[in-house]
C-alpha cells in the first residue's frame, strides 16, 4: 500500500459526499486484497457527511455485492445504529455475523 493511496482514500472519507462514498465501495467490487479493504474500512469510518451517511444506508440495503452491505453495515453498528442493522438482517441483506458481531 503506497501512501499516496492511503492519503487518496483518507480525503474521500473526510470529504464524504455520495461519490467519495461511491468511490470506496466501487473498491470492494473489484480485484481486491486485505490491505484495500482495511484502507476502505479505514476511510468509511471517516464519513461524517449526512449524504455519505445516507449513501452508505443505500449500500446497506442495496449494495450490489454481500460485502459492500456488509462494510455499510460495520459503518453503522459502529455509531451504534443497531436498530437500522437488524432490519437489514431482518430482509436478508446481510449475512449474520455483520447483524450479530461483537
Amino acid at each position: 500500500m503506497s501512501l499516496l493511496r492511503f492519503e487518496e482514500f483518507k480525503a474521500l472519507g473526510r470529504r464524504g459526499s455520495a461519490a467519495d462514498v461511491d468511490r470506496l465501495m466501487a473498491e470492494l467490487a473489484g480485484e481486491h486484497d486485505l490491505a484495500t479493504n482495511k484502507l476502505v474500512d479505514y476511510a468509511l469510518s471517516l464519513v461524517t457527511t449526512l449524504e455519505g451517511r445516507q449513501r452508505l444506508e443505500h449500500y446497506l440495503f442495496n449494495g450490489e455485492i454481500l460485502i459492500q452491505r456488509n462494510f455499510a453495515a460495520l459503518y453503522f453498528r459502529r455509531l451504534g445504529r443497531d436498530a437500522l442493522v437488524a432490519r437489514a438482517h431482518r430482509l436478508g441483506r446481510i449475512d449474520d455475523i455483520q447483524a450479530f458481531a461483537e
